[in-house]
């Protein structure tokens, strides 16, 4: 038999560094020390990462709210991947901002995915992905602000238990009212040039 891949545990902790600022993130706990500290140290450099992020997109110095929280979009078979979003609002703007980063971890090594990591090596993922996102933008009649062309090599992700999700932040291509575009491809479109060793291959069924 092989190990029993149960899910992580997860504590919520929160940060009040500000008046009007709540940053609710996610820990690990029950794993050994050394993992338990390396995907710990990284979930919160990323939160601090995207509170600092909104000051400089909104050109604020201190804002009249901020709400940071998280969603766990996958935690089985050695893989914890989650998502944290934050949203702030200056004094006096007429609008605020919502941001978003995800990451993704194995949780027997500690490792911190790139998106890269889930694919073969020169399998030319980025242009295959653009595609499917072009295709997704016209079936599902997404408005455009700028024409969209090709994702990043790092573009930000998560994984569901069938699913990469690839998405973009307000504003990158799309009107502010869609918020924050996302776009699921099945990982069986992408079997041929799934990383045997990534992530992916982990959810996909073994005969």
């Amino acid at each position: 038999m092989g190990s029993i891949k149960f899910p992580v545990f997860i504590q919520t902790m929160v940060v009040e560094a500000e008046p009007n600022t709540k940053l609710y993130y996610p820990q690990v706990t029950h794993l050994p020390d050394q993992v338990k500290r390396k995907i710990n140290n990284v979930i919160f450099q990323a939160v601090e990462d995207l509170y600092e992020q909104q000051f400089i997109e909104q050109q604020a110095t201190d804002f009249a709210e901020a709400l940071g929280t998280y969603e766990v979009k996958l935690n089985e078979r050695h893989l914890l991947s989650i998502t944290l979003s934050n949203y702030s609002i200056a004094p006096q703007a007429a609008n605020g901002l919502t941001m978003m980063d995800a990451l993704t971890f194995d949780t027997k090594t500690g490792k911190t995915y790139t998106l890269s990591d889930l694919f073969q090596p020169n399998s030319n993922y980025v242009e295959i992905l653009s595609k499917m996102i072009q295709k997704q933008i016209k079936d599902r009649n997404i408005p455009t602000i700028d024409s969209f062309t090709k994702i990043l090599p790092t573009q930000s992700f998560y994984i569901t238990d069938k699913c990469l999700i690839l998405f973009f932040q307000v504003l990158d291509f799309t009107p502010h009212y869609v918020g924050i575009p996302v776009f699921p491809i099945s990982i069986f479109e992408l079997e041929e040039i799934i990383n045997d060793e990534g992530p992916l291959a982990r959810l996909l069924p073994t005969v």
